[in-house]
């Protein structure tokens, strides 16, 4: 049982791992980027997640844990924050190589300026609610900032792959948060959020990993565009 959470970590990055050596895809090719960006990126959600933890809006359940901490976070939530953007840039890449993403810049500036304006009005309409009104708020400003500021490309092919990734989302997630299990490994303090579940998992979870994930991609782009220009 203490290494339940240890093994969702392991099971989630190993068939990215074991693929990121196809001749075709070389995902590999990618690994010095992705961890860069993943530093950058882990180091603020594990801040986040130590603050949060702290506040009591949410917390862990030691009996799926093998003990081991980083402040007051189990080394298995740490290792979280590197396996899960991993796998789902990955996907990304997948997404990228296989298939011809293209919308239209309409729908996708009216699809991209509805979601962050939404988000932003739930997040400061819950404002009292702290995982609900940072999560909505931040990710709304980072999804203005790459439409209308950075004006990076690749959002249709994000959202695309992000809706990909709401089939293992749903698995991993609802298993963290008990689906399955006697009790949560991860639980939460119900004041703290909408109190809207999809089965075990709290609403804000699907924006929080989408932020955690859309925030590796614009780091990886940013440090092989760097990469390219001083290879040229």
């Amino acid at each position: 049982m203490k290494y339940t959470y240890l093994a969702i970590n392991i099971l989630t990055i190993f068939f990215p791992l074991a693929l990121s050596f196809d001749s075709k895809l070389q995902f590999y090719k990618q690994f010095k980027s992705l961890f860069q960006a993943n530093l950058v990126v882990a180091s603020l959600f594990i801040a986040w997640d130590i603050l949060f933890t702290h506040l009591g809006v949410w917390g862990f359940n030691t009996t799926y844990l093998t003990g081991v901490s980083f402040f007051n976070l189990p080394i298995e939530e740490v290792l979280f924050f590197f396996s899960v953007p991993f796998a789902c840039i990955f996907t990304y890449a997948c997404v990228d190589y296989y298939f011809k993403v293209k919308w239209t810049p309409q729908f996708e500036s009216i699809l991209v300026n509805s979601f962050s304006l939404s988000l932003l009005a739930v997040g400061l309409y819950s404002l009292p609610k702290l995982y609900t009104s940072s999560t909505f708020i931040s990710l709304a400003i980072v999804l203005l900032i790459l439409k209308h500021v950075a004006k990076v490309d690749w959002l249709p092919k994000f959202f695309t792959t992000y809706a990909i990734l709401l089939i293992p989302f749903f698995v991993v997630n609802g298993i963290l948060t008990g689906t399955g299990l006697e009790e949560p490994i991860v639980w939460y303090t119900n004041a703290e959020n909408l109190g809207i579940r999809i089965l075990t998992i709290p609403i804000e979870d699907m924006f929080y990993g989408f932020e955690l994930v859309i925030l590796n991609l614009f780091f990886i782009q940013l440090w092989n565009a760097k990469a390219k220009l001083e290879s040229d």
